[in-house]
């Protein structure tokens, strides 16, 4: 007797913004418009924040003891949409978001 797998079809969405208030209003959104058409969502999961540092001298020429420092962060959220069907995609790509949220999505 040989169980047959089924594959279960989901989408993968990896979103990142600099604001972590905007990411999670943009999750937010993308989560009730999936739940909406009837689609089980695991997350948002929250991944590691991405932390670029740099240091930049005060003065040009003279004063190389006098520095800036600044960060910037990357929030990150992974969020798995399973038994996906086309109302599901459509809708997803009609979503507006805010400008500075980056959505990359996969098909698994």
């Amino acid at each position: 007797m040989v169980k047959e797998k089924q594959k279960v079809e989901k989408l993968r969405l990896r979103i990142k913004a600099y604001d972590h208030k905007l990411i999670d209003s943009s999750a937010r959104q993308i989560v009730e418009t999936a739940r909406r058409l009837d689609a089980e969502v695991i997350g948002p999961v929250p991944l590691p924040t991405e932390i670029q540092k740099y240091t930049v001298n005060r003065s040009t020429f003279v004063h190389k003891n006098s520095r800036e420092q600044f960060e910037l962060r990357v929030h990150k959220r992974l969020i798995d949409i399973m038994n996906i069907n086309p109302a599901i995609v459509e809708a997803l790509s009609k979503i507006s978001l805010p400008a500075g949220v980056d959505i990359e999505i996969k098909m698994m």
